[in-house]
């Protein structure tokens, strides 16, 4: 299949162009067709040539990712199940304003994104690697997300319109994104840093890079380059437990980056880039749940100058995982509390839908195999 013109940056794109004797305004037409209108096919830009819109046809494809599913949380949360062109499925999640998470300001819209098929890195409590890892996303699938969503909020009615868009203050619904779904993200490193400097470009998504967060189970190589990088992305390391007892249970990563490691990373990150890391901790009940662990995670933090967002865990299907009591996450934090450190507790979203990253498409996947079958 040809490349996607979404995979291209601005300066490829008019590189093409100049190959193919078009002149230079057009590239801003395209981007404008592309990012601004969101357009699903080349018969729509129609302030385009008929002859270029041929060639651009033949030069290259421009997906869209089909909406398989979407579930809908009583809080506004949304689920997206997304069929790619090769028939696999990723999932992207819109968070609905949230003070408390990653700092924006409540009027703001996240959308955590995937940029793998599945995952290789087989964390214990996590349904995205239950049926291995697939393949890597391709810089314009992970842009696409944040595309479809847009689309796909373009027409719903004009109060379900109004209930997401209240005290927006610009014309993207996204404009927060936390690369948090399906998959690790700096497994796919290069297309992923494609990916987020055409959605934080002035000509592509126009989102800030300090509004985009980039997670990791703890690949302390990738760190270090990340932090070599010039964009200002934010970091949050998928901790989980503050010790390497407890994240050699549940997090098969910690055997090859053990935390010492994942340390000396993080600290070359603060060094290049002075700005603040979040350390996710998935609250699991009877696994790193218990007030004993929050010494250990208080020091890590302090360590780092980082924040510490508690999430209490969402029930996967076929995993023996359970939530933790809301009395026992209060307590968590109390605790951390007192040790005088940054701690959020998620008022968790989207609880009542398979909110689980690949919890949906795993569910889903399976449903059609039996049907085929």
């Amino acid at each position: 299949m040809p490349t996607d013109i979404k995979s291209l940056t601005r300066e490829e794109i008019e590189a093409q162009f100049k190959a193919l004797e078009q002149p230079a305004y057009r590239v801003a037409q395209l981007l404008d067709w592309l990012y601004v209108r969101r357009a699903a096919s080349w018969d729509a830009m129609t302030n385009l040539p008929k002859s270029l819109r041929e060639k651009l046809r033949e030069h290259f494809s421009l997906q869209t990712h089909e909406l398989v599913r979407k579930q809908g949380s009583h809080d506004t949360t949304q689920k997206f199940l997304w069929k790619l062109a090769d028939g696999a499925f990723i999932e992207s999640v819109l968070i609905p304003a949230n003070p408390a998470l990653y700092g924006e300001t409540s009027d703001r819209h996240t959308l955590c994104i995937s940029t793998q098929v599945g995952c290789a890195y087989g964390c214990r409590f996590c349904a995205s690697g239950l049926d291995g890892w697939k393949r890597n996303l391709t810089p314009n699938e992970i842009v696409e997300q944040i595309l479809a969503v847009e689309r796909w909020h373009e027409t719903q009615p004009k109060a379900a319109e109004q209930e997401l868009m209240t005290a927006a203050t610009d014309s993207r619904l996204v404009n927060n994104i936390v690369v948090m779904g399906m998959g690790e993200p700096l497994a796919n490193y290069d297309n992923l840093l494609k990916a987020l400097k055409i959605l934080n470009a002035p000509w592509g998504g126009g989102i800030g890079a300090r509004k985009i967060t980039i997670s990791t189970s703890g690949l302390a190589p990738q760190i270090r380059m990340l932090a070599k990088e010039p964009m200002q992305f934010r970091l949050a390391i998928s901790l989980h437990g503050a010790t390497d007892e407890t994240r050699n249970k549940i997090m098969p990563v910690n055997r090859k980056y053990p935390l010492k490691e994942l340390l000396f990373a993080c600290e070359d990150y603060l060094h290049e880039k002075g700005r603040m890391i979040t350390l996710e901790y998935i609250l699991i009940a009877g696994v790193n749940d218990a007030i004993a662990e929050t010494k250990p995670l208080a020091s890590l933090a302090r360590k780092l100058s980082a924040k510490i967002n508690l999430i209490p865990y969402n029930k996967v299907d076929g995993l023996a995982w359970e939530r933790p009591s809301e009395t026992v996450c209060e307590a968590f934090l109390t605790a951390l509390e007192k040790e005088k450190v940054i701690a959020t507790l998620r008022r968790e979203k989207g609880h009542d839908i398979d909110a689980a990253c690949g919890q949906l498409r795993l569910k889903t996947e399976r449903e059609f195999a039996a049907i085929e079958k």
